[in-house]
């Protein structure tokens, strides 16, 4: 397993990641001092986005219902727990953009390859969130044709 999102694994097989990046900044701004220089005053944590970006192959060993399951995340705007696949917990997370590009589109219009991006942005838990990883789940389920 390299990442769990919620209820969808990115593992080597069917949805794999090739690269990971991350963004993170710090809560700092500027305040105006007069005849001196600005001084930074801390507000807190900044933003720290998690871009995972892979290729599926449906054709040949699927992933197309996982990243269907994702656009739904999305649409929903569910919060769900990342998890890495050393057993590293960077917290809770919302999909912000998923971007797909099919290659070598096939007659049933999807493509043989597919290069795909997922943008990931920190958010907090509320209450219920952990309800909404369950409803993902079933989702994956029926997904994959298993519900």
């Amino acid at each position: 397993m390299q990442y769990i999102l919620g209820a969808v694994v990115l593992d080597t097989r069917p949805l794999p990641a090739d690269s990971v990046r991350r963004s993170a900044s710090g809560g700092l701004v500027a305040k105006p001092v007069i005849g001196g220089l600005q001084r930074k005053e801390r507000t807190g944590i900044g933003e720290d986005d998690i871009i995972i970006s892979g290729t599926a192959l449906p054709s040949r060993i699927g992933g197309l219902p996982q990243l269907e399951v994702l656009h739904a995340m999305r649409r929903a705007g569910t919060r769900f727990p990342l998890m890495r696949g050393d057993g590293t917990r960077p917290g809770w997370y919302a999909i912000k953009q998923i971007d797909e590009e099919h290659r070598e589109v096939q007659r049933n219009g999807v493509g043989f390859e597919i290069a795909y991006t997922i943008t990931l942005e920190q958010a907090e838990e509320q209450q219920g969130d952990a309800l909404n990883v369950i409803g993902g789940l079933f989702s994956l389920f029926k997904a994959l044709g298993g519900l």
